[in-house]
């Protein structure tokens, strides 16, 4: 009984603390209490003694005063809940119907709507197919997608205008029942059936309330359903004659597109998951297909295990019940140990374990984005000694989008259904934003998001501060799957924080990549740094947008996979791309990659032969370095393993330089370190950075300031130039005859068989696989090298026939019966029509 007691006080301490908070906040009652304590003093002193009656009469008030002060508790959370569902019943606009919204949608549906929108969720559509595949299906291709002319049927039921706190939010309802749809699907089926099947999507159903909310000042709409929506497909099937045949012949298939299509609208847009269309002000007409992105996990406020979800307190006791009261205690007693694990995509990074309510985490992480649009989810955990297993706690997401005017946007949820977003004007401005957990009346988590670039389909991209006017596309070719005989060239640089250090801190790791079906392996690293320096050639492939990257550890008894990635090769042009890597299904670790499309008419030997050229202007803003409040800076340039240096200006945070420096153009990379000039001590570092050459045309050059790194402030503004004296132009056409291109697969297929003798000879499977996708990669190349001689021979057999055939018809025999003159010259016309006759073919 009395350790029940205790248990319970124990229980109610932060209780009793805020009661003595609303007591103290509470004067009059202390007031009222001072008096009183005074009299019963006085009277205990001169009249008579009734001290046993004093703990009961404290014991009266103070239940009183806790009367008053839960009281005064509930009546503010009625309060509060009224409030609540006032605002959202009010009105501000009455209830109307929209017959003339659904007319002028049925305008302009079908020559404007319907080809925007069908361009638009086509490819998303086919991405999302080939992510989801079916276990029926081997492989699926979008033939044709068309949303037909009937469109949805917006606020049948009306819709208003109503608030809910200080938010406007616009309600209508959506259906969309069409069987007016031209959706083509070809697949691929797997055993049992082996055969190819067309996949006609022939009607939609799609119903629900949907709400709208004006964010940012008008620059957005945040769009989402109240709830998940009922959606229904119809599908008919064919067998490649265009016979359509019953949806039973291939049983699933209905409810699998059913279900990819509910689970999209439910993690893009049914509440409290929100969909964004931004609304710029100019449209710089550029598709973004990826980004870096930089999230730092600032730090947790009110994190508390009575309000978070899978807390200790909440599972059950195990064990008899004293034991089990006890550590229930004991672990309420201990500060929270806590962690965030931030997720994108694939990808995801666990910050420090911190303890208390209010943890600084100060985590940094270097996050890629794969498309125009990213959600990053923060999960929190919490560190639970009794188990191997981390309790998960609570999480919040934050949505991103790249707008058409070169801008970012972030949004989240915020508390009461509100909305949390935010505007970054250029790349590399950094934006903060604080989310509250979702799913828990308490606990906030503070973010800061600096995207560093966005990476657009015509090879450019947005730098830091740099407006997209600025950037260049090395060629005009917005599409990289064409087939250009061009050459993806991969070098792997480095590694750093790989899980796969042992003991004794040596690296002992490889690389694989993986293009289509070639497959390229490094060398395994036994050193303390994890350094490759490999390159690796692959012929660019029409339709493979992917690079497959794998880390393996070196272990006795085989390889073990130590982190996963793959890489977006879209908008890759004719340049290079220096990127670190963040690796997959671990908790650290990245790979350095420096990536170029090389097409024929500029390979990797002609932008060797030039100049890159480095013109150190002059740097504003520096951070102080000397107790005086100024700095000596001077500037060392790293270019590979070349180092030089410019003068000193003294005493100034705003040096001008203007020093000309030039390197060989190797495709190293080029890195600026700012530092303050010491006679006797050490010089000190007031920043670095990166300067980007690698995407310039030849002779091009860009004048641009760039961020310091490392510091609070500061910018150092330089002109480079990628110098070639001359652009080779591509070898003569010889080079590319079918005669060499023949005797090239020959000499590549000889040497696949030398290696698959040597392989075999050491028994090494692994690499007998990869020599075998190289085997299948040549084979391939084969199969379409005769294809296209077959091609080019019919089409010289009918060029050379109508080539007869035009000559027969201009210059026909003369007649016998001309004189002896004009006979000589019609036989020998005659003649030579003859002579250029083909021969039967």
């Amino acid at each position: 009984m009395v350790r029940r007691v205790k248990r319970k006080g124990l229980i109610n301490t932060e209780a009793a603390r805020e009661f003595l908070n609303h007591l103290v906040a509470e004067r009059h009652s202390l007031l009222l209490l001072l008096p009183l304590v005074l009299a019963f003093w006085a009277i205990e002193r001169w009249v008579f003694a009734f001290s046993n009656w004093v703990p009961l009469v404290v014991a009266v008030w103070a239940s009183l005063q806790y009367g008053s002060y839960q009281r005064a508790i509930l009546a503010e959370d009625l309060t509060k809940k009224w409030r609540q569902n006032v605002f959202n019943a009010s009105t501000i606009t009455p209830l109307e119907h929209c017959q003339w919204l659904n007319k002028l949608l049925s305008e302009i549906w079908l020559n404007f709507m319907n080809k925007k929108l069908s361009l638009r969720f086509a490819s998303m559509v086919e991405k999302r197919l080939r992510q989801r595949r079916s276990r029926l299906i081997e492989n699926i291709q979008l033939v044709e997608f068309s949303l037909g002319s009937c469109p949805p049927l917006l606020g049948l039921h009306g819709t208003c205008w109503s608030q809910s706190g200080e938010q406007n939010i616009m309600r209508l309802d959506f259906n969309w029942d069409t069987t007016d749809l031209s959706i083509l699907l070809q697949a691929k089926l797997s055993k049992p059936f082996n055969r190819t099947a067309r996949i006609v999507v022939n009607s939609l159903c799609i119903k629900g309330d949907i709400l709208i909310r004006p964010t940012l000042e008008g620059r957005a709409l945040l769009y989402s359903f109240v709830s998940n929506p009922e959606v229904r497909i119809g599908v008919a099937f064919g067998g490649g004659g265009g016979q359509s045949l019953p949806a039973t012949e291939l049983p699933g298939v209905s409810s699998w597109l059913v279900k990819i299509l509910t689970e999209t609208l439910n993690k893009k847009m049914v509440e409290p998951r929100r969909g964004c269309f931004s609304l710029p002000a100019t449209d710089l007409h550029k598709t973004a297909v990826g980004g870096i992105i930089y999230v730092t996990v600032v730090s947790g406020s009110n994190l508390h295990r009575s309000v978070l979800r899978g807390s200790p307190s909440r599972s059950s006791d195990i064990g008899d019940g004293s034991n089990g009261n006890s550590g229930s205690s004991s672990s309420r007693d201990k500060p929270v140990q806590t962690f965030v694990e931030v997720e994108l995509e694939q990808l995801s990074r666990r910050t420090e374990m911190r303890s208390g309510p209010n943890p600084a985490y100060q985590s940094t992480f270097n996050m890629i984005l794969h498309d125009n649009t990213g959600t990053l989810k923060f999960n929190l955990y919490e560190n639970n000694p009794g188990s191997v297993r981390y309790d998960s706690l609570a999480s919040c997401e934050v949505k991103m989008k790249y707008v058409n005017d070169d801008s970012t946007m972030f949004w989240a949820f915020g508390s009461d259904n509100g909305v949390i977003a935010k505007h970054a004007e250029f790349c590399g401005q950094e934006i903060e934003m604080v989310i509250p957990f979702e799913g828990v009346s308490s606990g906030e988590l503070t973010v800061r998001l600096l995207l560093k670039e966005w990476h657009f389909s015509d090879g450019s991209h947005s730098l830091n501060s740099v407006p997209s006017s600025s950037l260049h596309s090395l060629d005009g070719s917005s599409s990289l799957f064409s087939k250009t005989g061009r050459k993806i060239i991969v070098t792997v640089l480095s590694g750093r924080n790989l899980v796969s250090k042992d003991k004794t801190g040596k690296c002992d790791s490889s690389v694989k990549l993986q293009y289509g079906k070639t497959i390229q392996k490094t060398k395994t690293v036994t050193s303390a740094e994890c350094l490759w320096n490999q390159k690796f050639e692959f012929e660019e492939l029409a339709g493979e947008e992917y690079l497959k990257v794998k880390c393996y550890r070196e272990e006795m008894l085989g390889t073990e996979n130590i982190g996963t990635a793959t890489l977006s090769l879209q908008g890759i042009n004719n340049s290079e791309m220096h990127i670190w890597v963040p690796l997959e299904e671990v908790s650290s670790g990245e790979l350095e990659l420096l990536i170029e499309a090389v097409s024929p008419e500029y390979s990797e030997a002609d932008s060797s032969k030039g100049l890159i050229e480095l013109v150190l202007v002059e740097a504003r803003d520096l951070v102080a370095a000397d107790l005086r409040g100024t700095s000596d800076p001077y500037v060392r340039v790293q270019y590979g393993e070349k180092k030089q240096r410019t003068k000193v200006i003294y005493k100034t945070l705003n040096p001008k330089w203007n020093q000309t420096m030039e390197f060989p153009d190797d495709g190293s990379s080029l890195e600026l370190y700012v530092k303050d000039h010491n006679t006797l001590l050490p010089t000190s570092s007031i920043g670095n950075c990166v300067v980007e050459y690698q995407r310039l045309k030849p002779n091009e050059t860009a004048d641009k300031w760039i961020p310091l790194q490392g510091v609070t402030r500061g910018e150092i503004r330089v002109r480079v130039t990628r110098k070639v004296t001359e652009v080779p132009r591509r070898a003569s056409a010889d080079s590319g005859s079918p005669f060499n291109k023949a005797l090239l697969l020959s000499n590549q297929m000889k040497q696949v068989m030398i290696k698959f003798q040597n392989l075999i000879d050491d028994g090494d499977l692994e690499g007998l696989a990869e020599a075998l996708g190289e085997l299948e990669s040549l084979e391939d190349e084969q199969e379409e090298y005769l294809v296209q001689l077959q091609t080019e021979q019919m089409l010289l057999i009918n060029k050379i026939k109508d080539l007869g055939k035009e000559i027969l018809n201009s210059s026909p025999v003369q007649a016998p019966s001309h004189s002896p003159s004009r006979s000589g010259s019609g036989s020998g016309a005659g003649s030579y029509t003859r002579r250029l006759l083909p021969a039967p073919i």
